[in-house]
């Protein structure tokens, strides 16, 4: 784990700032040279996604393609990002894990109809919504968004939330209840959601419970984001995580974002092996630290 990181621990505006409106842009969290690497394999991967016939990669249709942590060291890179990592444990404590990686290109569709490129509002964590229905609903993991393109005017298929709606038990669209609660569609856009407009370089942090979505791309740029999940270790995860050719080599807390563990009750009962990160914070930042760290976990 770099050092730098203690550069960037989240101040306490910036936590009530994530936990009123479920959300946090953190400015800069890539450099230039970071975002150009990305890039790079984005495209890399669309290339041979469309050389390789996949339909949906085609020159003006939206792209996705999930499990891209151990597909490059860019990629690899990002799972414990000194500028972003110690708000998410600055959030969610230190028994996290890094459980869902995906990217997204959305190609423009300038002549888009009202309500044309609108992804369904929801919540992530699809049965989890439905399955643990409790108020609020607990957190149990967050995303961060980063954004490689510039989105920081509305029409460029910005990333549209609802501030303050993952501490809410009113459901803000009329939804069907079925395998996946993400698959009702919303017509519009909710009342009170905004655009996300982000600068290239910019992480977003956001609440697994905040209701959000996509939006047309009527712009002539092609937005490309990442989307990095972190969760609590006892969580199973969303992805295949083919991370095994990375653990050799890794520093032992990065060993952890990517889901090491001594054994499977470690996920549950964790001994210091399998939780490097909580002795790194023990070592920098002190035992009363990692203390209010618990104990801000158990009104979250």
């Amino acid at each position: 784990m770099y050092r730098s990181a203690l550069d960037h621990l989240m101040t306490d505006e910036e936590r009530d700032h994530f936990e009123t409106r479920g959300f946090l842009p953190v400015e800069n969290a890539l450099t230039s040279e970071e975002v150009d690497a990305l890039l790079g394999e984005v495209d890399r991967l669309h290339r041979e996604a469309r050389d390789a016939g996949d339909k949906r990669a085609t020159k003006d249709g939206a792209w996705g393609k999930a499990d891209i942590v151990g597909l490059s060291e860019p990629f690899t890179n990002l799972s414990d990002n000194p500028r972003v990592l110690p708000k998410v444990w600055g959030t969610m404590g230190w028994n996290i894990m890094l459980y869902h990686t995906h990217l997204h290109v959305k190609p423009p569709a300038p002549d888009a109809e009202e309500g044309e490129g609108w992804m369904e509002f929801h919540q992530d964590s699809g049965r989890v919504n439905l399955e643990m229905r409790t108020f609020p609903q607990a957190r149990i993991s967050l995303k961060v968004a980063y954004f490689l393109t510039d989105v920081s005017e509305p029409g460029r298929g910005n990333f549209y939330i609802l501030p303050g709606s993952h501490i809410s038990d009113t459901i803000p669209i009329s939804s069907e209840i079925g395998r996946d609660p993400a698959e009702a569609r919303s017509e519009g856009i909710p009342e009170g959601a905004i655009p996300v407009c982000a600068k290239p370089g910019t992480a977003v942090l956001f609440d697994r419970r905040l209701w959000h979505g996509r939006s047309a791309n009527r712009s002539t740029l092609t937005r490309k984001a990442l989307f990095y999940g972190y969760s609590y270790r006892w969580i199973q995860p969303k992805d295949a995580m083919t991370v095994e050719h990375l653990l050799e080599d890794a520093d032992p807390v990065r060993r952890q974002m990517l889901g090491s563990v001594v054994n499977n009750n470690g996920r549950y009962v964790p001994v210091d092996e399998d939780v490097p990160l909580r002795g790194w914070l023990i070592e920098h930042l002190g035992e009363e630290a990692v203390a209010e760290m618990d104990e801000r976990a158990l009104v979250l």
